[in-house]
């Protein structure tokens, strides 16, 4: 496929469908904000942060992202004077309130009119995630999320990882949000939208913030104005299974929540 701006919004993009200058051309001026919600990501978020602001920054290179904010939920680490070394603004929360919440506050002090979140834990972002995220939007108003699918690597081996995804979030949405169930990577952290947007809708305090994100903008918006592009390949640092259910807990109560049915198990009687 052509490196440009060929093909309407929504539906799947295939890697390097937007290449940055035609982003930057159809960008017009907007502002364009990356925040980067982190919490104990001193081995990471440099690698994250250095490469948007070498690559992209308004003082060098295209242009594209106008800040890069990283917003340290309470590190106990030094992630916020890492990633403050690395050319990001930081904005620090006094105390842990959730990666939700994190992003929220993102969203709430971003400049830009559009709002690129990045996870802090990734080991190989690629500069080029910047215009794949943000070329549905810029090329079709009518695209109201952006959502991307990629390899994810296990413990060396290519594939394998995305357990919550597979476990729990896809079959989720398979049996209760059908106008979904294509969606390949709901609980990806890599998410494009306008901030209005995301500000209209809100963000999920904790873990379900992801897919309730989703389900939100879904529903105002409708499925269709979900986009999904290929970024090719993502490695993060792998969890513990503890965190894993917990994150699973998290997921599987946005999901009931918006689909009515834990509304409905806490209003049950109890029956004896």
């Amino acid at each position: 496929m052509a490196r440009g701006f060929n093909l309407r919004g929504g539906g799947l993009w295939p890697a390097g469908s937007f290449a940055t200058a035609a982003a930057l051309a159809r960008k017009q001026g907007r502002g364009v904000t990356v925040v980067i919600p982190a919490r104990n990501e001193a081995a990471t978020v440099e690698s994250v942060v250095a490469p948007l602001v070498s690559t992209h920054g308004t003082a060098r290179g295209s242009g594209l992202v106008d800040e890069v904010v990283v917003v340290d939920d309470a590190s106990t680490d030094s992630t916020a004077r890492v990633a403050e070394q690395a050319g990001a603004r930081v904005h620090r929360l006094s105390r842990s309130v959730g990666k939700g919440f994190a992003m929220t506050e993102g969203a709430v002090i971003a400049n830009g009119e559009f709002v690129i979140f990045l996870d802090a834990d990734v080991v190989d972002m690629e500069p080029a995630w910047i215009p794949q995220l943000l070329g549905p939007l810029l090329l079709d108003d009518d695209v109201a999320l952006v959502k991307p699918f990629y390899e994810r690597p296990l413990d060396g081996r290519p594939a394998g990882g995305g357990r919550v995804t597979e476990l729990a979030a896809r079959p989720i949405l398979s049996l209760l949000f059908r106008d979904l169930a294509d969606v390949l990577q709901p609980l990806a952290g890599e998410t494009a939208a306008r901030r209005a947007t995301i500000l209209e809708v809100g963000i999920e305090p904790d873990y379900g913030a992801e897919l309730g994100l989703l389900i939100d903008v879904a529903r105002r918006h409708g499925a269709s104005s979900i986009a999904q592009v290929d970024l090719g390949r993502r490695t993060h640092r792998n969890r513990p299974l503890n965190e894993l259910g917990a994150m699973s807990r998290d997921v599987l109560r946005v999901a009931l929540d918006r689909a009515g049915v834990l509304t409905a198990i806490k209003t049950q009687p109890l029956r004896l």
